[in-house]
């Protein structure tokens, strides 16, 4: 069994991993796995009134969890894989306590992360770091602050560091939550 399937074989257990995406280190816990999904609200000590973003391992998989518009599908098409998340209406299939009525979706250009991805199934995206600190590039960085709450740890090097561009495009117009590796200018180019 190599490293992925392993990772792969915690998630299914319920438990929560950290792996790498192409921005930073996430918290990976399956998001139709409700009790795995409260832990990492409980290890990150996030609120749950914020909904944790969900990664999927290509763009035909967003349907999954997220009905796509037009707006979305033109993004999509340009930046992803990459470091762009988008709010989208969410599937009735997604647990409640992974989102509300949107979803927060994205496709990491990180090969460990899609190998995990195609293997685990659609993955809970959130920084691997305490609420409110700084979000991990490393995995030394994660452990610092995960330590042992999480079962496994993926080490894909050095990431990034800088966090993906959010848009909220659930509307059809692109409203832009959080601007990250990806900016304004290049959404609208």
């Amino acid at each position: 069994m190599n490293e992925i399937e392993k990772a792969a074989d915690v998630i299914k257990k319920g438990e929560v991993i950290v792996y790498p995406t192409d921005t930073l280190y996430a918290l990976g816990a399956s998001i139709y796995n409700e009790d795995a999904v409260r832990k990492v609200y409980e290890i990150k000590k996030r609120p749950a009134s914020i909904c944790l973003p969900v990664a999927v391992e290509s763009v035909s998989r967003i349907e999954d969890v997220a009905i796509m518009n037009e707006t979305a599908e033109k993004l999509a098409e340009k930046f992803l894989p990459g470091s762009l998340t988008l709010i989208l209406r969410k599937r009735e299939s997604v647990p409640e306590i992974v989102a509300g009525e949107k979803i927060a979706v994205r496709v990491p250009s990180n090969d460990m992360a899609i190998r995990l991805l195609s293997v685990a199934g659609a993955l809970t995206a959130t920084s691997a770091n305490i609420h409110g600190r700084d979000a991990p590039s490393t995995v030394e960085d994660a452990r610092e602050q995960m330590k042992d709450k999480v079962e496994m740890y993926l080490d894909g090097g050095k990431l990034k560091g800088v966090p993906s561009t959010i848009v909220d495009v659930s509307e059809g117009a692109i409203k832009v939550v959080r601007e990250g590796a990806i900016s304004e200018e290049e959404l609208h180019g």
